[in-house]
């Protein structure tokens, strides 16, 4: 696996409201730690279309858990319990800065979202170096999580995902 990696505007279209809209060449960037260091993200501000820019989103595979520290810029990290039946048993979004830490259950789908307007930087010790740490399958199918963040008025704003039937409101935290 190479320790560098890029997830371009192409490859986010899976996963965006809009997925027509303009973008960034590359919506974020990863260095991958291994097994001895931590891994680095970093993602460019704006939006495509009304969405901000955001991770792909991912369950962890197996019984792994992860701890996310916010280095820089601000950003809400998206936790989602299990899809059932084209719905999710929990959402909550969870508004983060610079020097907050985030923890990650197992089995809990999970994104970042750029919401400043610098970078957003985190690091993270989730085993990237791990060949199949990571299912990207199920928000790839639902199209992204079950409400995309969207600027409205200058702020984050919530929108429903409609290929989720149901979905519990959103807690913020």
């Amino acid at each position: 696996m190479k320790p560098y990696a890029e997830r371009t505007h192409e490859e986010m279209r899976d996963v965006l409201m809009s997925p027509l809209a303009d973008g960034p060449q590359a919506h974020y960037y990863m260095v991958r730690g291994g097994d001895k260091k931590s891994n680095i993200t970093v993602w460019e501000a704006g939006t495509v279309g009304a969405e901000y820019i955001k991770s792909y989103g991912h369950y962890h595979t197996g019984d792994l858990e992860e701890t996310y520290t916010i280095l820089q810029g601000e950003g809400i990290i998206i936790l989602q319990g299990q899809i059932e039946d084209e719905g999710v048993t929990d959402f909550k979004a969870i508004k983060v800065k610079a020097g907050d830490k985030i923890h990650i259950p197992k089995n809990t789908g999970h994104l970042a979202i750029n919401i400043g307007t610098t970078w957003l930087v985190t690091s993270d010790d989730s085993p990237a170096s791990l060949a199949a740490h990571a299912d990207y399958s199920l928000f790839k199918k639902m199209r992204g999580a079950a409400y995309y963040v969207v600027e409205k008025d200058g702020k984050p704003s919530f929108v429903k995902n409609p290929l989720y039937g149901n979905v519990p409101d959103v807690r913020i935290e």
